[in-house]
C-alpha cells in the first residue's frame, strides 16, 4: 500500500519550484578562507540546487585565506546551476585577498555602503617569498582573476591590478570601475536591484526574478563554528605542541591528571582542524620521529646527537606539514615550539627522569647499600645495629662481632646483610 502511494503520489519536475512557492537562500562566509569555508559554500550550492531555490546570496567579510580554498570555492560558484549573488557586507566590511576573487566570481556582486575590496597579491603565511616564486604566484594569480572576471564580464584590467599592484576600491569606485554591479544596504535592496538583471549558464541567458521573495538562512552549526575557530595552521599547530606536552608530562608523571586531560583535549582539536586542512602527512611523522628523538636523548648518552637530530626533524616537519600554495606555520611559531620542545625534554623530562633514578632513601628499599654494625657473631643469623635503631640480620657467610656489613635486601623484619672487606670468617 505503501508503494502504492509513493508511485500516486505527484511527482515534483525537474526544475519545478517547490512547493512554499519561490524562494531564496541566503549564507554568510565570515573570517578567513579556509576548506571549511570552501566545504560550507558546497553545502548551500548543493542545497541550493536540490531545493531548487531561485538564488543563493552568500554574504561575504572575508581579509582572505587560503589559495587552495579559494580556488575551490571559486569553482563551486563558477558550476552552480542556481544564480549566486555575491555582497560584500555588513557595512565595515571588506573582501580582500583571497575574498576578491569570491566576490568576483558571483553572478551578481555587490556591496554594501562603507565596505572595500582589493588588495589580492598572493602572500605566504610563512614569511616572505623569494623573488622568482613571488613572481610566479603572482603571475598565476593575476591569469586567474582575469579568467574569472571575463567570464562574469567584469573589469579584467582592474582584477588584473587587483593582484599584481595590490589595488583596493571602495565600493562606489568598485561599481564605477564595473568590479561589481550596485551597491545594496540590505538583502531587500539587494534582490531588488538584482531583479531583472540577466545570467548566464554556458550560452544561454536568463532573467532574474528575485524581488521580495522570501529569504531562507543557513546557520552554521556548532562543528562549522568550532572549525572555524581552529582550522588555522597556526592554531592547529599549538594545539598539537600543547597536545603532545600534556600527554607526555602525564606519563612522566603518572596522577597528575590535568596535563593529561588538557593534552587530549589539544591532541583532539589539533586532529580535527587537521582533517580540515591539507595536512603532508611526511611533516606529521617528523615531528613525531623528533617527540622520539628528544626521550631518546634523556635515556641514552649521545653526547646531543639526538638532540641535534630532533631539532631538525621538528623544524622540517613544521616545514612541510601543510601542503599548498601559500599555507604554513609561521617561523616564529614553528622557532618557539622548537626552542620549547627542546627545552622541555633536556630540562623538565630529563629533570622527572633523574629524579626516577635517584636512590630511594625511604622504605625497606632505601635500607639497600646501608651500612650497619653486628653486634654479636654472625653465624650467619643475628643482631645488627643500623644508626640508632637494632635489626635481626642474616648474612652471607660468617661475620664477627664488630665487623662492617653492607645490606643488600630486606625480608619483612630481618635484614639480609654481606660483608665489607675481608671481614667475614670462614
Amino acid at each position: 500500500m505503501a508503494i502504492g502511494l509513493a508511485a500516486a503520489a505527484p511527482q515534483e519536475r525537474p526544475g519545478a519550484e517547490p512547493e512554499a512557492g519561490p524562494r531564496v537562500l541566503a549564507m554568510r562566509l565570515e573570517g578567513a578562507v579556509t576548506p571549511v569555508m570552501a566545504e560550507a559554500l558546497a553545502a548551500a550550492v548543493d542545497r541550493a540546487e536540490r531545493e531548487k531555490y531561485r538564488a543563493l546570496i552568500v554574504g561575504i567579510d572575508t581579509p582572505g585565506g587560503l589559495e587552495t580554498s579559494m580556488r575551490e570555492m571559486v569553482k563551486t560558484l563558477l558550476a552552480s546551476e542556481v544564480p549566486t549573488l555575491t555582497w560584500v557586507s555588513p557595512s565595515g566590511g571588506r573582501a580582500a585577498s583571497a575574498g576578491v576573487f569570491i566576490v568576483i566570481a558571483g553572478d551578481i556582486a555587490a556591496m554594501a555602503p562603507g565596505t572595500n575590496i582589493g588588495a589580492a597579491t598572493p602572500i605566504n603565511m610563512q614569511g616572505p617569498m623569494d623573488s622568482t616564486l613571488a613572481r610566479k604566484a603572482t603571475s598565476d594569480a593575476a591569469a586567474f582573476a582575469r579568467t574569472v572576471a571575463a567570464q562574469r564580464g567584469r573589469n579584467i584590467v582592474w582584477a588584473e591590478e587587483a593582484v599584481r599592484r595590490a589595488v583596493a576600491a571602495s565600493e562606489t569606485e568598485a561599481v564605477k570601475l564595473k568590479v561589481v554591479d550596485f551597491i545594496a544596504s540590505s538583502q531587500d535592496e539587494l534582490l531588488a536591484k538584482a531583479d531583472g538583471r540577466t545570467w548566464r549558464r554556458g550560452d544561454s541567458r536568463r532573467v532574474l526574478h528575485v524581488s521580495g521573495l522570501p529569504v531562507d538562512t543557513i546557520h552554521p552549526g556548532f562543528r562549522q563554528r568550532l572549525l572555524g575557530a581552529i582550522a588555522d595552521p597556526n592554531i592547529a599547530y599549538i594545539l598539537l605542541m600543547l597536545g603532545f606536552y600534556g600527554l607526555l608530562f602525564e606519563l612522566q608523571n603518572p596522577g597528575a591528571i590535568l596535563p593529561g586531560v588538557v593534552g587530549g583535549i589539544c591532541l583532539i582539536l589539533a586532529f580535527l582542524a587537521l582533517s580540515a586542512l591539507p595536512v603532508n602527512y611526511a611533516g606529521l611523522a617528523l615531528i613525531a620521529l623528533a617527540i622520539v628523538f628528544f626521550i631518546a636523548e634523556i635515556k641514552v648518552v649521545s653526547h646531543g646527537v639526538l638532540a641535534a637530530g630532533g631539532v631538525i626533524s621538528m623544524i622540517l616537519g613544521s616545514l612541510i606539514l601543510f601542503q599548498g600554495g601559500g599555507i604554513g606555520v609561521s617561523w616564529a611559531i614553528i622557532g618557539g615550539a622548537t626552542v620549547s620542545t627542546a627545552a622541555f625534554f633536556l630540562f623538565i623530562v630529563g629533570a622527572a627522569l633523574r629524579a626516577q633514578k635517584r636512590r630511594v632513601h625511604t622504605g625497606s628499599q632505601g635500607l639497600v647499600g646501608q651500612r650497619a654494625v653486628a653486634l654479636e657473631r654472625l653465624a650467619p643469623a643475628g643482631r645488627v645495629r643500623l644508626g640508632d635503631e637494632l635489626w635481626s640480620a642474616v648474612a652471607d657467610g660468617v661475620v664477627e662481632l664488630g665487623s662492617e656489613v653492607e645490606i643488600t635486601g630486606v625480608d619483612r623484619l630481618t635484614l639480609r646483610v654481606r660483608p665489607l672487606g675481608k671481614e667475614a670468617s670462614s
